[in-house]
């Protein structure tokens, strides 16, 4: 196993933004899309993204795997002949639902919201053992209680011969034409500078560098591709962030940052209008700075509420089609522009989260388009445009490169 970025202990996790952002995030944090308008988080580390994911554990659901047997003539991959599968990886992850003793007052606000509107909702499933609550998990965890790659599968192979090796960027797949040879690529340095020239012959190999990075490197080799469908077809579950203001403390900082969900707006059927997905989210100081809005004495008093605000994200379950291409340095060009009616459902979950958000009982609600939108009564939510998430509309992240 070849992995571009460095090989990480829990040691080596200071909880700062600031250094490990560019550890463990592809771009040091900053890739985009092209157009600059969606930031696409990615992992650049041994056990990949895993190590700064927030340990979210869900099994694919029954009726993506019936579209794909129906659409795409997928076989072999139906809910009973995976179940086994699934309980055998959790197992093997030590996943288990998230005790509501646990949840932090950000998700107790999800709660109450999705209680007071009778909306459909509940906890989530993840695989931590041993968690402290320190709410850094987007940037390491400290305590080693991630049961990720990095510390469960990566070892459980090397236990049996495996071999891994980290800083080192493939650049180029070795092939005839027909088979895959092995691979090219350059040993890396401090900083990321080239050290060494490397090639590894292999009897088979595996491109495991997410939607992104495999389809660059497949490619920038050159591989055969008959029906021309490399780079094609890349989804990104792009979201959205929406800020409450309340009396109380919330301080969602502290905790395990998702443990509750709101599957209100979410139907995985092809062709369904309710394509949203609501649960928590939250900032680290330079990440909250960054999204809140104004400038000087302004934002110092968005910045003094900091341990007052909850925040929800609601995610897209999109159908607009991405493509990854290369760009004139050989790096992967994100093409990717929200349908317009793909905006709209964003726009949709925009408001859910503010009438969630007033339902809990925020006295104010941010809404961070541009420019901002600031709310005081939940009468005032169904005047939020449906322009508000069009793309540079408000800032969004995409976490699920896939496709």
């Amino acid at each position: 196993a070849l992995e571009e970025g460095p090989s990480l202990s829990a040691r080596d996790m200071s909880q700062r933004e600031d250094e490990m952002m560019p550890l463990l995030y592809q771009d040091r944090g900053g890739r985009c899309t092209a157009d600059l308008a969606i930031r696409v988080i990615g992992g650049r580390t041994v056990g990949g993204s895993t190590v700064h994911n927030i340990n979210l554990c869900k099994r694919l659901a029954p009726e993506i795997l019936d579209h794909w047997a129906r659409e795409h003539q997928v076989s072999g991959l139906s809910e009973a002949e995976l179940r086994p599968v699934f309980e055998s990886v959790e197992r093997d992850l030590s996943v288990s639902t998230i005790d509501p003793q646990r949840r932090n007052a950000n998700n107790r606000v999800l709660q109450r919201g999705v209680e007071a509107l009778g909306w459909k909702g509940g906890p989530l499933m993840h695989n931590r053992v041993g968690c402290q609550g320190s709410g850094f998990c987007e940037i390491g965890c400290p305590y080693d209680a991630k049961q990720n790659a990095a510390k469960v599968l990566i070892p459980d192979a090397v236990d049996r011969g495996a071999r891994v090796v980290s800083d080192v960027r493939v650049t180029r797949v070795l092939h005839d034409g027909r088979r895959a040879r092995g691979v090219v690529g350059v040993a890396l340095g401090e900083g990321g500078r080239p050290l060494a020239d490397v090639r590894v012959d292999a009897g088979a190999v595996v491109l495991a560098g997410s939607a992104i990075g495999s389809a660059a490197l497949a490619l920038a080799s050159h591989l055969p591709d008959p029906h021309a469908r490399l780079g094609r077809g890349l989804r990104m579950h792009p979201g959205v962030a929406v800020a409450g203001l309340f009396d109380e403390r919330i301080e969602g900082w502290r905790g395990i940052p998702q443990s509750y969900e709101c599957t209100e707006l979410l139907d995985l059927s092809p062709g369904s209008d309710r394509r949203i997905w609501i649960t928590t989210a939250f900032a680290h100081p330079i990440g909250a700075a960054i999204m809140l809005p104004g400038f000087g004495e302004k934002h110092r008093a968005w910045m003094l509420r900091y341990p007052q605000i909850a925040v929800l994200t609601a995610m897209l379950h999109d159908q607009t089609e991405g493509s990854v291409t290369l760009a004139r340095d050989g790096r992967p060009r994100i093409e990717y522009v929200l349908s317009p009616s793909d905006s709209e459902q964003l726009a949709r979950g925009v408001r859910a989260c503010a009438r969630l958000l007033f339902a809990a009982g925020a006295r104010e609600v941010l809404v961070t388009s541009l420019p901002p939108i600031t709310l005081t009564r939940a009468d005032q939510i169904d005047a939020i445009p449906s322009s508000v998430a069009r793309p540079h509309g408000m800032p969004m992240a995409a976490v699920h490169p896939m496709g």
